[in-house]
């Protein structure tokens, strides 16, 4: 009988878990790469569905320290001494808030430490969304002011956010903030999608209005809009932003 060679003979080495960067703990995580959604975005534009479910998916979040990202491999420098400090360690505590939303929250944290504010405001507002999803709608309004906040407090602002803290304002029943922020950029250049979008927040208010709408409220597709899988790509340095985005979504590029 042949002797096995030295190559068949070696064991496996075993595969390697992903660690924190943080704190260096291994884990077993599932990276996410959502596909294109199918139906239209919310009026924040929270993606339809199917990308709408998989929000349990869309960050890891480390078993040991609690820091959360979209990969927890990596960290920007000050993330370390967000994590260790109370703050962080209180909101990690927080039994009244659901486990997904205080993922999100913990990555909005450290977002808002190391100064990307207009990125935490994104995931206080998603953070807002699993809320929504639970059915608690006093969690859904805070998270969506202090996302307000935290977008205001940063960078100036493009009209793609203002649309959206105009809707954060509208689902907060924030109805003054939200009425006053609506008119000034309704009074601004704006594209004739953004201008669309704008007026029909604008109605929603007028009726204090504070549910949940989608885009094809204010912009109807085509009547014969194709599968988001044949539609085309967005050439290089073609249109971006929030109108980008939903020309892109109702095939109209």
């Amino acid at each position: 009988m042949a002797t096995p060679s030295p190559a068949h003979s070696r064991p496996t080495a075993p595969e390697a878990l992903p660690r924190c960067a943080v704190c260096g703990t291994g884990s077993r995580q599932s990276p996410f790469r959502p596909g294109p959604p199918e139906q239209a975005p919310d009026l924040d534009l929270r993606p339809g569905e199917p990308v709408r479910s998989t929000m349990a998916r869309w960050l890891q979040q480390c078993p040991s320290c609690g820091y959360s990202a979209p990969n927890i491999t990596r960290a920007h420098p000050a993330a370390a001494q967000a994590v260790a400090a109370a703050p962080f360690r209180a909101l990690m505590a927080e039994a009244a808030y659901p486990p997904l939303a205080r993922r999100f929250l913990a990555w909005a944290h450290v977002l808002e430490e190391t100064g990307a504010l207009h990125a935490a405001a994104e995931a206080t507002l998603q953070a807002a969304w699993v809320a929504d999803d639970l059915g608690q709608p006093e969690l859904a309004r805070l998270w969506r002011l202090e996302a307000v906040a935290l977008w205001r407090g940063g960078p100036p602002l493009d009209q793609e956010q203002t649309v959206r803290i105009i809707d954060a304002l509208r689902r907060a029943e924030a109805w003054e903030d939200a009425r006053t922020t609506a008119q000034a950029l309704a009074q601004a250049d704006t594209p004739e999608a953004v201008a669309q979008v704008v007026g029909l927040e604008m109605r929603l208010i007028a009726a204090q209005d504070a549910g949940r709408h989608t885009v094809a409220s204010a912009l109807p597709p085509p009547a014969r809009r194709p599968h988001v899988t044949h539609q085309r790509s967005q050439p290089k340095g073609g249109t971006t932003g929030f109108l980008g985005r939903l020309r892109r979504w109702f095939g109209r590029d």
